[in-house]
């Protein structure tokens, strides 16, 4: 799961700077570009100058690097398109950050001058609104309200200061649709000045994303609104979302934002959790409660913490079960109790291919050895120590354990569970079934109404001979 950054440097860019707040000087070199095309977890970017925070681990992606330029943050980001490999077997033809989908992450302190050169090479122009944030209006990043778009070959740069701690996110505001359905995307992250409210140990980033991809196809539809195929974490889907490895009694932290176009309520199991911070910054804790799912509405973040106090592997996942599944037809019927097998034969003798599907639920599917087409994944997928987990999309694990060292966020196998502590089959006596014949009865009996039979003339029609 965890391996160095491998990071590709390219110094060169095309096109011009345009930013009337920043002075000329300050202009005299441009960052450079730092680029990631791996799909693995990359390790936390332990801030090497400016001011010190705990950073964030963002799953299946990583944090943008900076250079300090007269006490400014200087971060790159290059709007582009890119290849992401979704899961094994399946790429993606987005758009993106920085050779990612969704882009990196941005970390910064609360106080933080910050300067961001944003290169377009999309074959359309482009702009970067900053979700979240107090700013200078006219660096909000709305196309034809607050700045004209980015064009093709040309770097813009916004400059703000970080006011408020709290995670935020960066999307274009110029033909949003197209390029967020593309997965033009990222998430910010301010960490307190004061480190009051950072007392975690782990701290995870995760962006909720959907996708239209037809099964054998590499490239979103982007003009759908509603029936979405494909439910995304960081632009992964299981089985290719990596587990949150953590530390048996550390205190966790994992802030969701979403960008799709439904709400998710994401779910953990065998843990309690609060939230303990939104878009608008930090809960109170008088305000909070102990929750086991919370609801993230489009367009919301929500920062949840909990101890990490039970070893297992633990489910982590949107409660939506359709959420959990991969690319599907929305127009399928259902099967259930219908013996097909004699017209199934039949079929048989000319597509040899064809399989019976959904007779028994959909659980079979797993078991199924179907041709898929070219870059597809299983819609119910993921191998686990007992089986078929049969998810897909928005799902993944937090994995606890006594022996995970502090610093380290490897994948520690499957939890050997200790004895006596897994569900079992029984094999002895079965009572026999107990029914209440009182059970059922409505609160009161239905009406009765006396069966009239009803003439109807048409006046004005005379029968003809």
């Amino acid at each position: 799961m965890t391996s160095r950054r491998k990071f590709l440097t390219n110094a060169g860019i095309a096109g011009a700077v345009a930013a009337s707040t920043v002075a000329k000087s300050s202009l005299a070199g441009i960052p450079e570009i730092v680029l990631q095309d791996s799909a693995e977890t990359m390790p936390p970017l332990v801030p090497p100058n400016g001011r010190h925070y705990h950073p964030v681990v963002t799953p299946n992606g990583w944090s943008l690097p900076w250079r300090m330029n007269a006490g400014v943050k200087e971060f790159h980001l290059v709007a582009e398109p890119v290849l992401r490999e979704m899961a094994e077997d399946f790429t993606a033809h987005l758009w993106g950050y920085n050779g990612q989908s969704p882009g990196p992450t941005i970390e910064v302190v609360e106080g933080d001058k910050v300067r961001i050169f944003v290169t377009n090479r999309l074959p359309e122009h482009t702009s970067v609104h900053w979700h979240g944030q107090r700013l200078p209006n006219g660096m909000d990043g709305v196309t034809g309200l607050n700045q004209p778009g980015i064009p093709s070959g040309k770097t813009f740069v916004y400059e703000f200061t970080a006011r408020r701690h709290g995670t935020f996110m960066y999307h274009p505001h110029g033909d949003e649709m197209t390029q967020m359905a593309m997965g033009m995307m990222g998430s910010w992250v301010t960490h307190p000045k004061d480190h009051v409210h950072d007392e975690i140990d782990r701290d995870f980033c995760i962006l909720l994303s959907g996708f239209d991809i037809d099964p054998g196809s590499a490239t979103p539809k982007v003009m759908t609104m509603l029936d979405f195929n494909l439910w995304a974490w960081n632009s992964r889907i299981f089985p290719g979302i990596d587990s949150l490895n953590v530390r048996h009694n550390d205190r966790v932290r994992v802030r969701i934002g979403n960008l799709t176009m439904t709400n998710h309520p994401i779910h953990l199991h065998g843990h309690e959790f609060v939230v303990s911070g939104t878009d608008g910054g930090p809960t109170s804790p008088g305000s909070r409660w102990p929750e086991v799912t919370t609801d993230i509405a489009v367009g919301q973040m929500r920062q949840i913490d909990f101890l990490a106090d039970e070893e297992g592997d633990w489910a982590f996942h949107c409660h939506k079960s359709h959420h959990t599944m991969n690319a599907m037809g929305h127009d399928v019927p259902t099967l259930i109790g219908v013996d097909h097998r004699e017209v199934a034969a039949q079929i048989t003798d000319l597509i040899p291919d064809y399989m019976v599907m959904s007779e028994r639920g959909m659980a079979d599917m797993t078991e199924m050895e179907m041709p898929l087409p070219d870059n597809t994944v299983p819609m119910m997928t993921g191998e686990g120590p007992f089986g078929s987990v049969e998810m897909g999309g928005m799902f993944s694990m937090v994995k606890v354990r006594k022996d995970q060292a502090p610093d380290d966020y490897s994948d520690p196998g499957w939890f050997n569970h200790p004895e006596g502590t897994v569900a079992f089959e029984y094999n002895g006596p079965m009572p026999e079934v107990q029914r209440s014949s009182d059970a059922g009865n409505s609160s009161m009996p239905t009406s009765e109404k006396a069966n009239h039979t009803t003439e109807v003339q048409v006046k004005g029609f005379e029968k003809s001979g």
